[in-house]
């Protein structure tokens, strides 16, 4: 029987919100800016949680998000499809039912934060290969968008889009612009800029990124075999949230 996945608040958010009061008189953060308990915990928490592999995946702020099982999230994800590069439609949890599978939810094709995740995770393809697991990415976009990240990183894994969203609104990835501009984020893509990673704004700039406002997150899920096995997920709080590599490899192969 799948395992209830509880929403908590983390004991740290007590000292979160002793510092949040204290920064209130400094005038630095005012209580306009920060509307409730959570947000003052986005601010002031400690270094980012990493990947979460356990049959627990609590979402980190939303404590009244209602209680869901992998099951509940499954059967969310059941009817929802997404298409290759060259078009065809699959359901998404057929990405997994019959093999084991890293799914990368990238925020969006032009995405650069994204082209390094798709580096990372091709760089331990061979490992994945090895222990029978397939690679995939999911993006936010279309199939001609999908196809041009293809030719643009040279990804090996295979890709899907996912022009509705459909998917990422199932499992709720984090959204929002507070989820995108954070000084993390920023130093991060001075750091990408200089390792020569390059934002593609034509495909940020397209119809159906903009309408979102390219506030999208996304995460790694790792499943399968079986539509309900799934065995760690990872939401980015934040835009370039990377978990480390190392427990990727570590949960998906070992």
């Amino acid at each position: 029987m799948a395992m209830p996945i509880r929403a908590t608040l983390p004991a740290t958010a007590d000292l979160a919100g002793k510092r949040f009061m204290r920064r209130r008189s400094s005038g630095s953060v005012t209580a306009t800016r920060i509307r409730n308990f959570d947000q003052a915990f986005r601010l002031f928490s400690p270094p980012k949680e990493r990947i979460r592999c356990s049959r627990f995946f609590p979402p980190l702020f939303a404590v009244s998000e209602p209680i869901v099982t992998y099951e509940d999230l499954t059967n969310s994800l059941e009817n929802v499809e997404v298409f290759d590069v060259i078009g065809k439609a699959i359901r998404i949890t057929d990405l997994w039912r019959d093999r084991k599978a890293v799914i990368a939810f990238a925020r969006h094709f032009g995405c650069v934060f994204c082209r390094k995740r798709a580096d990372l995770l091709a760089s331990k393809k061979e490992l994945m290969d090895a222990a029978g697991v397939a690679l995939v990415l999911v993006g936010p976009g279309t199939v001609e968008q999908a196809k041009a990240f293809v030719e643009q990183t040279k990804f090996e894994g295979e890709v899907y889009a996912d022009p509705t969203h459909s998917s990422y609104d199932a499992i709720k990835f984090a959204y929002g612009v507070l989820t995108t501009f954070t000084p993390s984020a920023g130093k991060k893509i001075l750091e990408l800029y200089l390792e020569g990673y390059r934002q593609d704004w034509e495909l940020s700039f397209k119809k159906n990124t903009v309408e979102r406002g390219g506030w999208q997150q996304g995460g790694i899920i790792i499943a399968g075999p079986g539509v309900n096995n799934i065995s760690c997920i990872h939401k980015d709080k934040e835009a370039g949230d990377d978990p480390p590599i190392e427990d990727i490899i570590k949960a998906c192969c070992q």
